[in-house]
C-alpha cells in the first residue's frame, strides 16, 4: 500500500508541476504510442525535402540496475519531492545469489530502481529526465531507450551531431550510467548527398545500421 500511495504522490506531484520532459514517451499516461509517430514524422520530413540525416540508436547498460540511490534522491530533492519518503522505500534492501542451494552472503543494495514494481518505472523517468540538456538533434526517449536525429548537410552538421554524443557520454559519466556501445547504432539515411560519417560514442566508433528494431517496428535506412 505504501508503494501505491508513494507512486500516487509522485505522479500527482510531477503532473502538476510539468516535470516530465515531452521528450519521454514510456512509463508515461497516453503516450506510450506517440514515440515512433513524433520520432518519425521528423525523420519523413528530412527525407521528403532531400535533406539527409542521421539517426543514432543508444541503449543503456542494465539501466534500472545501474541507478545509484544517492543520486537519484538528489534529483528528486532538487525537483522538490519529498526524498525522505522515497528513501526510506529504497533504503535496508538486500539481495544474496543462491546456485544450486548455495548462498552467497546478503549484501546491501545500493543501486537500481526495483523493475516489476509500481515504482520504479516512474523513478527511473525521473532519473534520466535531464539527459536531453543541451542535445541540439530531436531526440526521443522511450524509458531508457534513447534515439537522435539530425540534418546532416555539411562536416560542421557531423560536429554538432558528435558533440551531441560526447554530451551524453559525460552524462551518462557523471550519473554513473554506461552505454552498451556494441548496440548503439548509426544509420545513414538515404540521400544523395549524405556524408556517411563515423561517431564516436566514449571512446569507440558506433557501428552503422541498414535495418533496426525500434521498440518493436524494424526501420531501415530508406
Amino acid at each position: 500500500m505504501f508503494e501505491g500511495l508513494l507512486r500516487d504522490y509522485i505522479q500527482e506531484y510531477v503532473t502538476v508541476n510539468n516535470i516530465i520532459s515531452d521528450n519521454q514517451h514510456g512509463f508515461t499516461k497516453d503516450r506510450s504510442q506517440t514515440n515512433l509517430i513524433c520520432f518519425y514524422e521528423e525523420v519523413s520530413s528530412n527525407l521528403d525535402r532531400g535533406a539527409a540525416a542521421d539517426v543514432v540508436f543508444l541503449d543503456f547498460a542494465k539501466a534500472f540496475d545501474t541507478v545509484t540511490h544517492g543520486r537519484l534522491i538528489g534529483k528528486v530533492r532538487f525537483i522538490g519531492l519529498e526524498s525522505n519518503l522515497i528513501g526510506n522505500w529504497l533504503k535496508d534492501r538486500v539481495q544474496r545469489v543462491v546456485v544450486n542451494n548455495y548462498y552467497s552472503e546478503w549484501s546491501r543494495v545500493i543501486s537500481g530502481v526495483p523493475q516489476g514494481s509500481v515504482l520504479g518505472p516512474l523513478l527511473l523517468n525521473l532519473f534520466i529526465n535531464d539527459i536531453e540538456d543541451r542535445i541540439n538533434s530531436t531526440i526521443s526517449i522511450f524509458a531508457d531507450d534513447t534515439k537522435l536525429c539530425s540534418t546532416v548537410q555539411s562536416m560542421e552538421d557531423v560536429h554538432k551531431l558528435q558533440a551531441d554524443l560526447k554530451t551524453l557520454s559525460d552524462w551518462a559519466s557523471t550519473w554513473q550510467m554506461s552505454f552498451n556501445v556494441d548496440k548503439c547504432k548509426v544509420m545513414h539515411l538515404v540521400s544523395n548527398n549524405n556524408l556517411c560519417a563515423s561517431y564516436v560514442l566514449g571512446n569507440v566508433t558506433l557501428g552503422e545500421s541498414l535495418i533496426d528494431k525500434d521498440l518493436g517496428v524494424l526501420v531501415d535506412h530508406r
